[in-house]
Formats: C-alpha cells, sequence, structure tokens
C-alpha cells in the first residue's frame, strides 16, 4: 500500500512539473534580437542600456557599417557610442547601442 501511494505521489509531482516546464512563456518575443546583425535593427534605436562593447569594437562596427573617418567615441550615460564619420560624403554623427544598432543623425 505504501508503494502505491508513493508511486501516485511520484506521477503527480512528475506531470505537475512537465506541465509547468511546457505552459511557461519565453523569455523574450524574438521580435528583438540581442544584438543586431546587418540584417536585423531595432526600429527605435538608439536603445539605452548597457554597453559592453569596447571602443575598438564599436569602432569596428561602425566602419563595417559603411562610416569611414570615425573618430570622437565617446560611451555616453545612456550607454551608446557617440561618434563622428564619414558616410557617402558626408560627416554625420553616429550612434551605437548596446544591441549593435548603428545610427547616423
Amino acid at each position: 500500500m505504501k508503494k502505491m501511494i508513493f508511486a501516485a505521489a511520484l506521477l503527480c509531482v512528475s506531470a505537475m512539473t512537465t506541465h509547468a516546464q511546457t505552459t511557461t512563456a519565453p523569455a523574450t518575443d524574438g521580435d528583438t534580437p540581442a544584438v543586431a546583425t546587418p540584417e536585423t535593427k531595432n526600429a527605435t534605436a538608439p536603445v539605452e542600456g548597457a554597453n559592453s562593447f569596447t571602443e575598438e569594437q564599436a569602432k569596428e562596427r561602425m566602419e563595417a557599417a559603411g562610416y569611414s573617418t570615425v573618430s570622437d567615441l565617446k560611451l555616453d550615460d545612456k550607454g551608446v557610442w557617440q561618434a563622428m564619420g564619414t558616410k557617402d560624403g558626408k560627416s554625420v554623427a553616429v550612434s551605437m547601442d548596446y544591441q549593435g544598432n548603428i545610427v547616423s543623425k
């Protein structure tokens, strides 16, 4: 009898655990990537947040996005890299957020 009660309790616990694992929502909605790629960009960029890109990485990504002579690169208090660069022969302000989104003003 004890074995039967134990087996029933074990079955209930494993069923509840399985149910809990399958009914949880994903951590992200999948619409906004953690890091932007050339194919994806957050429409609200630049996004404020803790930026883990180094100065060299930020400069390399800006140059890979088509900006040349990237200079005066600084991380602002909102976690956005700010710089001046040249694109299509024009001098522009360039920003890169913690997601890797690069935008110009």
